[in-house]
């Protein structure tokens, strides 16, 4: 494997080496051993290898030289060769993807091509918004109901797009309530996830910090300890204005968000079952050992 690289410049004046050797050096390459003299250098890649074409392709200009160098951080080697004063000749950054491909013009008619993106993300397990035979429970609130009633629509309309089963509604007087009866539909066993919706609108006591804690720590302990995923769909809000403003108008829905993530935790918490756990492998290598043992001693 390629560990370093060492380039000949014969156009470059020593002053322009010196450049190219600080621009290396920015952009993640090391400096390896010592040279005599200051504007020479052996520099080395972090990580893996870098892919160099000094051979002039049909698109290159007379006498131009052109490097390949694939990069994970494009943006901030972007923003670097602006700083290094050096012209940039192509750049095909598109706002959707991480990816990127510009060309800078280095001294001595070398053109450096820079292309890559951000690695793939390692490879895990998620919860697909695929609520297919799965049924959900959702605890609103009828304090505030200007604002609950259109949470709770939008949390049904997400269950509908995504296929639930089953959506079973249930009604308590406040926010207090919600974790009281999302744990009792939790213990039922007969639901893959809960959605609590709830609105609370500061005023000017103490009573809204009281009540705030109060159910999101309710909530956050009834799905720990019933481990049935339980979606937090309750507003904080402190003004009537911004709880408008998420129950449909400039912040989207949260009743809507608040089902899916109910959805997508529903699928996961299935997808996580399924995986068998280190104690499951080790009882069935436990078995597989005892069994053959007693085959033997037959």
């Amino acid at each position: 494997m390629l560990t370093s690289i060492q380039i000949h410049y014969p156009n470059v004046n020593a002053r322009d080496a010196k450049k190219l050797i600080r621009f290396f050096e920015a952009i993640g390459l090391k400096r390896r051993g010592t040279y005599p003299r200051p504007h020479s250098a052996l520099l080395s890649a972090p990580l893996g290898a870098i892919g160099i074409n000094t051979v002039s392709t049909p698109s290159s200009a007379e006498g131009e030289t052109r490097l390949s160098i694939g990069i994970a951080n494009p943006d901030v080697i972007f923003e670097i060769a602006q700083k290094f004063n050096f012209k940039v000749l192509r750049d095909s950054a598109h706002p959707d993807t991480p990816a990127r491909f510009f060309s800078v013009e280095l001294p001595g008619h070398i053109v450096l091509d820079f292309v890559g993106g951000p690695p793939e993300p390692p490879a895990g397990t998620d919860g697909k918004l695929d609520a297919k035979g799965k049924r959900f429970a959702v605890v609103v609130s009828r304090f505030n109901a200007f604002i609950t009633e259109r949470l709770l629509h939008g949390a049904l309309d997400a269950l509908r797009r995504t296929g639930a089963k089953t959506k079973t509604v249930v009604r308590v007087p406040g926010a207090f309530e919600i974790p009281s009866a999302a744990r009792t539909l939790a213990l039922t066993g007969k639901y893959d996830a809960i959605v609590c919706i709830g609105c609370l609108l500061r005023g000017d006591t103490a009573h809204y910090d009281v009540i705030v804690n109060e159910v999101t720590r309710g909530i956050g302990q009834s799905a720990q300890e019933t481990g049935v995923p339980h979606a937090f769909g309750v507003l904080t809000c402190d003004t009537l204005e911004q709880a408008i403003d998420r129950a449909g108008l400039k912040m989207g829905n949260k009743g809507f968000e608040a089902a899916l993530a109910a959805v997508e935790m529903a699928a996961l918490k299935e997808a996580l079952s399924s995986q068998p756990s280190a104690v499951s492998k080790s009882k069935t290598k436990r078995k597989k050992a005892t069994s053959g043992s007693r085959k033997r001693g037959a």
